[in-house]
C-alpha cells in the first residue's frame, strides 16, 4: 500500500519536515503536490517529479526532483517554491497567534502541467501544519504613548534578549518575524510606523524620537534585560535601524537586510535636527518585461559619502550585519552594503559581517517561505519586482536566518549564550 508521511505534521514554519513514500513501483515517476491557502483565500501550489528507488521509496531528504519546479535534492522545496495563482501577491501570516498555515501535499501520479497547472488523481495525501509561535509565547498588544505594535515573549520567566523588528514600504504591522524570534528565545517587539491605527497613513518622516521610545520601552520591560537591545529590519526598516543605531547607545546590534547606507525618500528628525535625503531622478526608475517596477536605480548616490547624508556610522556602538541579496531590484542594496562597510573599515573600524548572497532577492524572510518575486504597495499602483531566483533565495533566506540568530546572541547576551 502506498503512503506518504511527513514528519513533523505540525512545526514551526523554520523548521524542516521530512517527506517520503513507501509502497510504490520500483523506478516508478511520480508527483508531489503542494497547496495553501492564506488568510485572504489566495492560493499557492508546487510540484515536482520524483523516482522511487528499487525497493519502491522516495525520501525528499536524499532523492532528487527530477523537474517541477525545482530541480535536484531539496528536502524543503514544495515549500519555498510555492507560487501564487494571482501574479503579484505575497504570502504573509497576519493572525501567527491562533491558527497555523495548512501546507497539502498530494501524491499523484505522473502528469504533465498543462498551462501552469498539474492536473491528476490524487492517490494520497497529507496536511501539514505551519505555525509561526511556539508553544508558550505571549502575544501583548502595545499602545503606550505614541507606541503601536505587538511585543512577543518567549515562554519562561527570563530575562530575554530584547530585539525591535522594522518593516519598511508596505507600512502596518508586520508579526511574522517577531513571533518567530520570540519563539527562538528572544524577546521581539513588531513596531509599526505608519499605516497602522491612529500612526500616520502616509510616510513624510521618520521621527527617531519614536524609535528611541521604542528601544527605552524595551528597556524598561521586566522580562528583558540590558543594557541594549538588537534591531533587525528590512528595506526602509533597514534605513532607520542604521539612523538608530547610529544615535542611540541602546542600540548594540544592528541586521540590515537589504537596506541602503544613507536616508532616501523622507527626512529623518531626532532632537530638533532634521536630516535631509539624498536627492533621487524617477529618469532611473526601471520597469521589468511584465511592467512591474525596480526601483534600484533612481538614487544614483554611490558616489556619494556616508558623511554626506547623516548617516555617520563610524560612530555607533554596537555591531552590524549586513544581509544582502544580489538581485535586489528594489534597492541597489549591495553597493549601500560594500559603501558602508568600506567606510567603516577607512574609520579603522571591524564592528560588522556581510552576507551577501548571489540569486537573493530583496525580500528575504525566515526559512522555507515562498520567494515573493513581485507585489503591491500603499500608494503604489503597480507591482514592484524584488527580484530573486527561487532556489538561491531559498539557501539564502536558510543560512541567513541561523546566522542572524547567533548574531543576536553574541551581541546581546556575550556571558550567557549558554542559556539560549
Amino acid at each position: 500500500m502506498v503512503q506518504l508521511t511527513g514528519t513533523p505534521l505540525s512545526a514551526l514554519v523554520d523548521e524542516p519536515v521530512r517527506i517520503r513514500i513507501t509502497g510504490l513501483t520500483p523506478f516508478q515517476i511520480v508527483t508531489l503536490q503542494a497547496s495553501l491557502k492564506d488568510e485572504k483565500e489566495n492560493m499557492f501550489y508546487s510540484h515536482a517529479y520524483y523516482r522511487a528507488n528499487k525497493v519502491g521509496e522516495v525520501d525528499l531528504e536524499h532523492d532528487s526532483a527530477l523537474g517541477g519546479d525545482y530541480v535536484g535534492v531539496h528536502p524543503m522545496g514544495l515549500f519555498w517554491s510555492l507560487k501564487p495563482e494571482k501574479l503579484s501577491t505575497r504570502l504573509l501570516k497576519r493572525d501567527v497567534m491562533n491558527s497555523p498555515f495548512q501546507v497539502q501535499i498530494k501524491l499523484c501520479d505522473l502528469m504533465l502541467p498543462l498551462e501552469n497547472q498539474v492536473t491528476s488523481t490524487s492517490k494520497v495525501s497529507l496536511t501539514l501544519e505551519r505555525w509561526y509561535v511556539a508553544p508558550g509565547v505571549t502575544r501583548i498588544q502595545v499602545e503606550e504613548g505614541r507606541l503601536r505594535g505587538a511585543l512577543f515573549l518567549p515562554s519562561g520567566e527570563g530575562p530575554f534578549p530584547g530585539v525591535i523588528d522594522l518593516f519598511g514600504g508596505f507600512g502596518g504591522l508586520l508579526e511574522h518575524r517577531s513571533s518567530l524570534l520570540a519563539s527562538r528565545g528572544f524577546a521581539s517587539l513588531a513596531l509599526a510606523y505608519w499605516g497602522y491605527k491612529d500612526l500616520p497613513s502616509q510616510l513624510q518622516k521618520i521621527d527617531l524620537e519614536y524609535f528611541e521610545e521604542a528601544s527605552n520601552f524595551l528597556l524598561r520591560h521586566p522580562k528583558i534585560f540590558g543594557p541594549g537591545i538588537g534591531v533587525i529590519a528590512t528595506s526602509k526598516g533597514a534605513e532607520i535601524a542604521l539612523s538608530m543605531a547610529v544615535h542611540l547607545k541602546q542600540v548594540t546590534a544592528t541586521i540590515l537586510i537589504n537596506g541602503p547606507s544613507s536616508i532616501y525618500g523622507f527626512p529623518h528628525v531626532y532632537h530638533g535636527h532634521t536630516y535631509q535625503p539624498i536627492p533621487y531622478s524617477i529618469q532611473f526608475l526601471s520597469t521589468n518585461a511584465l511592467g512591474f517596477i525596480e526601483f534600484h536605480g533612481i538614487y544614483k548616490e554611490i558616489g556619494v559619502e556616508p558623511s554626506q547624508s547623516f548617516l555617520p556610522i563610524e560612530k555607533a556602538h554596537g555591531h552590524f550585519l549586513f544581509i544582502v541579496g544580489e538581485d535586489d531590484k528594489n534597492t541597489n542594496s549591495k553597493e549601500h552594503a560594500k559603501k558602508a562597510t568600506e567606510w567603516l573599515k577607512r574609520h579603522g573600524k571591524n564592528n560588522w559581517t556581510l552576507l551577501s548572497y548571489s540569486g537573493a532577492g530583496h525580500l528575504i524572510e525566515p526559512p522555507y517561505s515562498p520567494l515573493c518575486w513581485a507585489s503591491k504597495i500603499p500608494n503604489v499602483s503597480t507591482p514592484l519586482h524584488w527580484g530573486g531566483d527561487v532556489i538561491a533565495h531559498a539557501a539564502a533566506q536558510e543560512h541567513s536566518w541561523k546566522e542572524i540568530q547567533k548574531f543576536l546572541r553574541r551581541h546581546l547576551i556575550p556571558m550567557v549564550t549558554s542559556q539560549l
